[in-house]
């Protein structure tokens, strides 16, 4: 997948100092980075700090950034970085709920589609918090964040090939947790 024509020209503005620019890339990729790191350490005041710690040092690395690196992926680079040391430190692994809106997939359920459909999402909470830390980060990647194979590789400086079965073996191990729930 090619890189963003905007985060790419951007990026490019913010490396060379154009504060408007990387206030552009804060904007559009605030929401995306703290929402994976509010997952990943399962405590949303600590995604903000790390959020902001992911932001400040990309602003100090953009002036080496290369376009042919999509901007998103590198920045999730940086976050997943700091999201890792941040759970080494802490010795801890948590994982934080899903939205709300992924609680009610209908736009007027009943009151027993409401509660299977909550049940459903604990369930799969609690499968997600089993998991060992790789696995849900590489299931949070691709199946929440939506990224492509090829963009989770560079995130996690990883070969396709080892993306592709690492996500197999996570799929394969949160159904297994599921099913002796």
């Amino acid at each position: 997948m090619d890189a963003d024509p905007d985060d790419t020209q951007y990026a490019l503005r913010a490396g060379a100092g154009d504060r408007h620019a990387f206030s552009w890339l804060v904007k559009r990729h605030q929401g995306g980075v703290h929402r994976y790191l509010t997952r990943m350490t399962g405590i949303p005041e600590t995604a903000r700090e790390l959020a902001q710690d992911t932001f400040v040092r990309a602003f100090q690395a953009l002036p080496s950034w290369r376009p042919e690196a999509r901007f998103r992926t590198w920045l999730f680079r940086i976050a997943h970085n700091l999201a890792l040391d941040h759970l080494r430190r802490a010795k801890r692994v948590t994982f934080e709920p899903l939205d709300e809106a992924l609680e009610t997939p209908d736009a007027a359920p009943g009151p027993e589609q409401r509660l299977e459909s909550l049940q459903r999402v604990r369930q799969l909470e609690a499968a997600l918090a089993e998991l060992p830390a790789a696995h849900r980060d590489i299931l949070l990647l691709r199946e929440i964040e939506e990224m492509s194979y090829e963009d989770i590789a560079r995130t996690l400086e990883l070969n396709l090939g080892t993306v592709r079965s690492r996500l197999a073996r996570a799929r394969a191990a949160l159904l297994a947790v599921l099913r002796h729930q």
